[in-house]
């Protein structure tokens, strides 16, 4: 059996070595994507089902690597021929309420908490944004801090290689792309990583964390001061509330911002950066791309912190178009954001599941994270600029139900009505959304993937429906 294909009309997330095992995946992913949850309770219409769906996730030959591997495998089909954006992040799941049931777990938040770690590569095409799914995905539960200094380790023994083995990981599944830009932010500054990753296939474009030493004297932050604007531009920063969902992996908290439009400096150039002491990495100096973003004072809102984007890239720039593209291509890091936001309390909540061992935990959310990606591509379909089918999120009846709905959504006026070709993933994605409880106003906020999560967990409802009138018929 292909491992991308479907059985029984059903997205295949692993074969696991036994058929069975296979029928069940398969019914466990579409059930999280239609019903928006992964409670297994609501997941299962009956005890049986809901006890198949324990066995698969305390099975051992259903594996994390397993179950992502097949994920990605429709992804790097999607990829071929285009220049993808591979953008990963971290994000910890804390299981804090469910210490005493829940085995296995280990520490987060400096060890204030308890839970695992997440750390996925989302596939996004670099010139329509289109999200492609998960190219990779790591997963780890934290062991007993080590004595030995940090510094004095390699790079395998550390948290920190997982940005390794994600860009690693992504550049495998993504072989057939016509190009591959890794995208992260400033934890992902690790200069093992620029000398490893980068080929004539993988570039890097990373955040800058730290002031580095270069070759053509003193640091990288001063060798910035030092450089003329090379442009101005406007961009409008969207609004960012402060809070659990944005801490950073180290616990730090992330202040809140105003949406505002503000008026950007703009300085790009090309440094050679030294390798620092007590790395082992083999190339003692790496030559890259330095991009500065800065708000310029009279834009920044009172009392915020003003934008500011160091970014780092093995791209060419060498000109503002070229420094500009790379800043949007980093603006699209938004989209792992949206992922996380989809996976936690506003969406699956993935952090409320009472399941009793961190490796089925683990397996969970490795399922979880390819479901909340299909959300994803409705959300990002929105807007009509993808010609991406709605086949490719739903089935032939599921299709004949999108299309009866249209009458019941669509309003007398031609603002009221789906704007977007039928069967295409817009014109579902605007139904779904409509079903969430979006209006179908221009003037409203766009639909996102909460609003999707709940036009699909509505949909389902409606799709037993249809179902158990065509038995009856």
């Amino acid at each position: 059996m292909d491992a991308t294909m479907v059985m029984a009309g059903e997205f295949c997330i692993g074969e696991f070595g036994d058929r069975r095992l296979c029928k069940t995946g398969s019914l466990l992913y579409s059930r999280i994507v239609e019903r928006g949850t992964v409670c297994l309770r609501q997941l299962g219409d009956d005890r049986a089902t809901q006890r198949r769906f324990h066995r698969l996730l305390e099975h051992q030959g259903v594996t994390h690597g397993e179950i992502i591997r097949h994920g990605s495998a429709r992804t790097a089909q999607a990829a071929s021929g285009r220049h993808v954006l591979a953008i990963q992040d971290t994000s910890e799941l804390d299981y804090s309420a469910h210490a005493r049931r829940t085995g296995g777990l280990g520490g987060i938040s400096k060890n204030q908490g308890c839970g695992l770690f997440i750390h996925p590569v989302l596939a996004v095409d670099a010139e329509s944004n289109d999200c492609l799914g998960i190219a990779h995905a790591v997963t780890w539960v934290r062991d007993t801090p080590r004595k030995t200094q940090r510094e004095r380790r390699a790079i395998e023994e550390k948290e920190s290689m997982c940005w390794l083995e994600g860009a690693q990981g992504a550049g495998r599944c993504l072989e057939q792309a016509a190009l591959v830009t890794v995208v992260a932010d400033r934890e992902s500054d690790i200069y093992e990583e620029w000398d490893r990753i980068p080929d004539g296939h993988t570039h890097l474009l990373t955040r800058a964390r730290c002031d580095r030493q270069i070759e053509e004297g003193g640091t990288l932050f001063e060798w910035l001061a030092r450089q003329p604007v090379m442009a101005c531009t406007s961009l409008d920063v969207p609004a960012r509330p402060a809070g659990k969902a944005y801490r950073s992996t180290d616990g730090a908290r992330k202040r809140a911002r105003t949406a505002h439009r503000a008026r950007m400096e703009l300085r790009y150039g090309r440094v050679t950066i030294r390798r620092p002491q007590g790395c082992r990495a083999r190339q003692a100096s790496i030559v890259l791309s330095v991009v500065e973003l800065r708000e310029r004072p009279e834009t920044v809102v009172r009392d915020e912190q003003p934008v500011h984007w160091i970014l780092l890239t093995t791209h060419d720039v060498e000109t503002p178009e070229q420094a500009l593209q790379v800043v949007q291509w980093y603006g699209q890091r938004w989209q792992i954001e949206q992922l996380f936001r989809t996976l936690k309390r506003q969406g699956l909540d993935l952090e409320s599941s009472q399941l009793e061992e961190a490796s089925e935990l683990v397996k969970l959310a490795s399922i979880a994270t390819l479901a909340a990606a299909r959300t994803l591509q409705l959300t990002n379909a929105r807007d009509g600029q993808t010609q991406q089918p709605a086949s490719d999120a739903f089935d032939n009846d599921e299709m004949v139900v999108l299309e009866k709905l249209q009458d019941k959504l669509q309003g007398r006026t031609p603002k009221q009505k789906n704007p977007h070709p039928i069967h295409s993933m817009a014109w579902a994605a605007w139904t779904i959304a409509r079903l969430g409880g979006w209006t179908g106003y221009a003037r409203e906020a766009k639909p996102g993937p909460i609003t999707m999560l709940h036009g699909l967990r509505r949909f389902d409802g409606m799709m037993q429906g249809w179902k158990l009138a065509k038995i009856w018929a």
